[in-house]
């Protein structure tokens, strides 16, 4: 630092600044002197020790006194030095929280670098309005209710002051696992007059024996014989809602085909007043068991059966 310049005229500011002023001038000092940002990297050690001193009202005591008596810390080697630290959270800390735009030393800048600011900027934290903390449960909602919608009472204790809460918890019709529902204010009471914080509701849906989720879309597996699926058929199909829709399966129809049925599946609750798909998976199943005739009839077909099922199995075979 030049000789006879104090670091109240590093940060450009008066001897009684505030600790509020001498704050807001480092905080536009080191935006635009940052290396990071393209500064100058010796202007900025410049700034950030003469912070360093300024922020602290023990060593601003101490450096006041040295002013008072004639010397000038900081200037020729003597005082106090910059060494990159600034508290538990450090330089990086600040300034990507200044290049982010989320400020300086957010919003509890005191408590979050080590104490820096001293026991009036940890007063003036503590007496601040402070939002209480956000308080978390569950509730088991069946498949069915969750197709539909329902509503669960459930109470909760507020860790605070021990007292039962009950509050009405209405599970939207298509509710999936693992879903979210926020209730505002109705978490743990606030600090020196701030809000409750909120209460976060997670709803664990169970597993339906038949239909299976994909969001909004449902799907199923539908067994089919071999004959079915050979000749065609028809098909009640039961729907999330409780309806039935009719599948016509296609004669020829493969295992693994999926048929898909608009606005069947669950509502969706990312857009009301839509609904999503039903999508029917058909899964042919070969016959086991088979009795003495039904074994003669199998074996009378496969022999007069001409076609080539495995031609492109054969055809790479040859290749090889």
């Amino acid at each position: 630092m030049p000789q006879g310049k104090t670091f109240y005229d590093v940060l450009g500011v008066q001897k009684n600044a505030s600790d509020q002023e001498i704050k807001k001038a480092f905080r536009k000092l080191a935006q635009k002197y940052h290396p990071d940002a393209g500064g100058d990297e010796a202007k900025f050690k410049e700034i950030s020790e003469a912070y360093d001193t300024l922020s602290d009202p023990k060593k601003r005591k101490e450096y006041d006194q040295m002013l008072m008596f004639g010397g000038i810390p900081g200037a020729g080697g003597g005082g106090y030095t910059y060494t990159g630290g600034a508290g538990a959270g450090g330089w990086s800390d600040i300034f990507s929280s200044i290049f982010n735009g989320d400020g300086a030393f957010g919003s509890d800048w005191a408590s979050g670098f080590g104490g820096m600011g001293g026991a009036a900027g940890g007063a003036r934290a503590a007496s601040r309005p402070r939002k209480g903390s956000d308080l978390s449960l569950s509730v088991d909602v069946s498949a069915e209710d969750a197709f539909r919608g329902v509503t669960h009472k459930v109470t909760y204790r507020i860790p605070s002051t021990g007292e039962q809460q009950t509050i009405t918890v209405s599970v939207p019709a298509g509710a999936v696992d693992g879903g979210k529902l926020r209730y505002k204010r109705r978490g743990e009471y606030g600090v020196n007059g701030g809000e409750r914080g909120d209460l976060v509701v997670t709803t664990n849906v169970a597993e339906h024996p038949l239909f299976k989720r994909k969001g909004a879309d449902v799907t199923m597996e539908l067994p089919i014989s071999m004959y079915e699926a050979a000749l065609g058929c028809s098909v009640e199909v039961p729907t999330p809602g409780g309806a039935t829709v009719r599948l016509k399966v296609p004669a020829g129809t493969q295992s693994g085909k999926t048929f898909r049925f608009k606005e069947m599946g669950a509502p969706d609750v990312k857009h009301r007043g839509r609904t999503g798909a039903l999508l029917v998976k058909v899964a042919v199943q070969v016959p086991t068991g088979l009795s003495g005739d039904e074994k003669t009839a199998l074996e009378k077909l496969r022999d007069a059966d001409r076609r080539d099922y495995r031609a492109e199995v054969n055809r790479y075979r040859a290749k090889v």
